[in-house]
């Protein structure tokens, strides 16, 4: 098996995991699954500069006939920003959260009494 098929693989199961929980009618559970969507995005667009080891990510000198030998330093840039806001996001939703629970007495996200 590939390391691109195991990655894909890997994605894939992360963003279904992440739309199950999406669905279900628990706030926690959706909050967790947008958690989960948003890492199976940032874990695609960090994969898109292409999976190399030990790779320099700056091209020294003049440029090479070919770039397959350099990492692509734009992806990691923006996943790293990524982390950040959708650390923030989650912790805006989980307040929000908490603060629908005290005032309904209930996490349901459909509005219906829980059982």
């Amino acid at each position: 098996m590939s390391l691109t098929l195991l990655v894909a693989m890997g994605v894939g199961v992360l963003m279904a995991c992440g739309i199950y929980l999406l669905l279900r009618t628990r706030l926690f559970d959706v909050v967790l699954g947008l958690t989960l969507i948003s890492y199976a995005v940032n874990l695609f667009i960090f994969f898109m500069g292409r999976l190399t080891v030990g790779k320099p990510p700056i091209i020294a000198g003049s440029l090479p006939k070919t770039l397959a030998h350099y990492a692509d330093p734009l992806p990691q840039a923006l996943v790293l920003t990524a982390i950040v806001i959708s650390f923030g996001m989650t912790a805006v939703l989980l307040a929000i959260g908490v603060r629908a629970y005290a005032e309904n007495g209930h996490d349901h996200v459909d509005g219906d009494q829980a059982p």
